[in-house]
């Protein structure tokens, strides 16, 4: 948990930090700061959500390849 904390509390300053030098706005540099992240997240548990997907199916399609490649070996 002190991991994910730490990340977050990075993960905010580097949004606040390329928000303020781009627009000198300690309010935008702020938005950002908390509307990126925010963002970000939901879209990375999408992101996870699609790639567990594409492994699962990938997965599948090996172990029938496998499978048909050892059939046609033993036959």
């Amino acid at each position: 948990m002190t991991k994910t904390i730490t990340f977050a509390i990075m993960h905010f300053s580097v949004a606040f930090t390329v928000a303020y030098l781009i627009t000198g706005s300690f309010v935008v540099g702020g938005a950002v700061a908390l509307i990126e992240p925010a963002i970000n997240t939901v879209a990375y548990y999408f992101h996870e959500k699609i790639w567990n997907r594409l492994r699962r199916d990938n997965t599948l399609q090996n172990t029938f390849v496998s499978a048909g490649e050892s059939f046609a070996l033993k036959s």
